[in-house]
């Protein structure tokens, strides 16, 4: 068993690791909480960007569905007519000085997958930055005149107009239990000091949160771009392929559309290789794993791309727009 899926079932199975690093997970909360205290007390400084900031972040590690949201919340802007820009770790690439703008064609293995993704979606600027301040004024200096901040949510040195808060609905908080112990970055009372909190799923399990749901219908080929009903390949053989911080949600909702598969999972944002995708028949991935294999997509290799619905969306750009100034449309 790996590393990570030692941890997994730890945090969200019967495995036994949370009892054994719970000393470590006590002792990351409470230097949590004093980082915290540091900021709120001005003991530690907060720096502005010039521009309004928006962070779609979470308390937890691993995949709530920030990516679809931060690109649900691009498009909004836009349609405001607003010139949004969008802040990123750039996670799984090794971009070397940051900070990296990246666009569509940018090589994932620099900019990070979901950063090039993101960039393929929006069509807007995208910065990557571990510094998350130097990547916001990097943008503000380009021309943003709002910036959405993809993850970020416990990056306090940068100031912000408004924390969202995005909880995976199927596996909220495990076990409770802070890094390593659990899948905690802070406790969930954090919840009650951000400005919106939107759950993955059903979002009666924390009251007053907005419910979201991340689905697609059909698969489109990298080799050639035709699109197809993803349902036009049940009956087939299929071998679905996920790098994501959540594999079990797309196989589910791969299963849900009648598709009989072959489950193959990777650590988020690994690097995959002809290899990886080896099957008889075709190949379904994420739209994330598929920036990382165009270069030797074949025929068989499809992927399905994604969008997030918001069942409280003009609410939700009412609290932006009354924390921001900016005007959106719900």
């Amino acid at each position: 068993m790996t590393l990570e899926r030692w941890l997994l079932a730890a945090w969200y199975g019967k495995g036994a690791g949370g009892w054994i690093l719970a000393p470590l997970g006590w002792l990351m909360r409470l230097l949590g909480a004093l980082r915290r205290l540091s900021y709120r007390s001005g003991l530690l400084p907060r720096h502005s960007a010039g521009v309004p900031v928006i962070v779609v972040g979470n308390i937890t590690v691993g995949g709530t569905g920030k990516t679809p949201l931060v690109i649900w919340l691009v498009e909004r802007l836009r349609e405001a007519g607003l010139q949004p820009g969008v802040l990123t770790r750039g996670y799984g690439g090794r971009g070397g000085r940051f900070p990296l703008a990246v666009n569509g064609d940018s090589d994932p293995a620099v900019a990070g997958d979901e950063a090039v993704l993101i960039a393929q979606k929006t069509r807007v600027p995208v910065v990557a930055s571990p510094d998350r301040v130097a990547g916001a004024r990097r943008l503000a200096r380009d021309g943003a005149k709002v910036i959405v901040c993809d993850d970020g949510l416990q990056h306090y040195r940068l100031r912000r107009d408004f924390e969202l808060a995005v909880v995976d609905g199927a596996r909220l908080f495990g076990n409770g239990r802070h890094l390593p112990a659990g899948p905690l970055r802070e406790p969930p009372s954090r919840l009650d000091q951000v400005d919106a909190v939107v759950v993955n799923g059903d979002s009666t399990l924390l009251p007053g949160a907005s419910g979201m749901t991340v689905t697609g219908d059909r698969a489109v080929n990298l080799l050639t771009g035709e699109s197809r009903a993803i349902a036009s390949l049940a009956g087939e053989p299929v071998l679905a392929v996920a790098g994501i911080g959540n594999p079990q949600r797309f196989f589910a909702m791969l299963e849900r559309h009648g598709l009989i598969i072959e489950r193959r999972e990777f650590a988020d944002h690994a690097r995959l290789s002809p290899a990886d995708l080896a099957g008889p028949g075709p190949v379904l991935m994420t739209e994330k794993d598929a920036v990382k294999c165009r270069t030797f997509a074949t025929e068989k290799h499809w992927y399905v791309p994604v969008a997030a619905k918001l069942d409280k969306s003009s609410e939700l750009c009412e609290r932006i727009a009354a924390s921001t100034g900016l005007v959106l449309n719900g």
